[in-house]
């Protein structure tokens, strides 16, 4: 493609679909930021009962940290995908409930905070990709 005359200077050849090669180049730009534009995958209700859990019991130091704890609480989004949680611990579902039951250095125990059912949700929950309600 030659772009030549003042008219044209400056201007994105995507706009100016002159050519089969620009054509296709442009609709694979587009594919890719439509790919990047999907919605967050459905929760099932056992994962988001985990999710507004997650919210109400975790988000306010593991997201925000409203507290100003020193250091602050890791991040575990996607912990659950890794061989190794953010202590080192492995990233089971057995160990998650342990440290969630009994506690850790800031963290406080939560035990009795949550039935059988509650715990099952959670960990649903953290399995996901863990979107937050806005």
């Amino acid at each position: 493609m030659v772009w030549k005359g003042s008219d044209r200077v400056g201007q994105n050849p995507c706009l100016r679909f002159e050519t089969w090669g620009t054509r296709i180049f442009c609709l694979g730009i587009f594919t890719v930021m439509l790919q990047g534009c999907r919605s967050q995958p459905e929760l099932t209700p056992e994962q988001a009962t985990g999710q507004r859990l997650y919210a109400g019991r975790c988000a306010h130091c593991h997201e925000e940290n409203d507290l100003a704890l020193k250091p602050p609480p890791p991040n575990i989004h996607g912990a659950m995908a890794k061989t190794k949680l953010p202590s080192g611990a492995p990233a089971t579902d057995a160990e998650v409930r342990r440290l969630v039951l009994t506690g850790k250095g800031n963290m406080p125990s939560f035990q009795g905070r949550f039935t059988e059912q509650q715990m099952a949700a959670l960990l649903a929950y953290l399995h996901t990709e863990m979107p937050f309600p806005k």
